[in-house]
């Protein structure tokens, strides 16, 4: 049986919410990532994440100005976040029910990691071989 962290990836890019999608964008590159976590304001909130997608619908549908808008204004919050201790065939199954192609992992509602929708196809194309 695979869970969640054996696959999951532990680095995570964050970033705060209170940044612009300018300095988003170049965190972005520097970390060759296509999303970031945008960090929680306290601690009963919840995470964000922002994609490639989130800010391109804001720069091109919306002809947003990367230097105003900051990350929490466009990212999606919260996040949908799963267990550490989740069997990867649950993950698999959210991932596909809801379109969605990154999950966050927490334990005890602090980040672990983050999985992706391409993690758990590595991980069943691994098991094949």
């Amino acid at each position: 049986m695979i869970l969640v962290k054996d696959i999951m990836m532990k680095k995570v890019i964050t970033i705060s919410p209170f940044a612009t999608l300018r300095e988003a964008m170049r965190e972005m590159k520097r970390h060759q990532v296509k999303a970031l976590v945008v960090e929680k304001r306290y601690d009963a909130d919840a995470f964000g994440i922002l994609t490639y997608t989130n800010i391109l619908k804001t720069i091109v549908a919306e002809e947003g100005d990367i230097d105003l808008i900051n990350v929490y204004d466009v990212c999606a919050k919260p996040a949908m976040v799963i267990s550490k201790e989740l069997e990867i065939k649950h993950a698999a199954r959210l991932m596909v029910n809801t379109g969605l192609r990154r999950l966050l992992v927490t334990y005890t509602n602090e980040l672990e990691g983050i999985i992706t929708l391409d993690d758990i196809v590595g991980s069943i194309l691994d098991m094949t071989e």
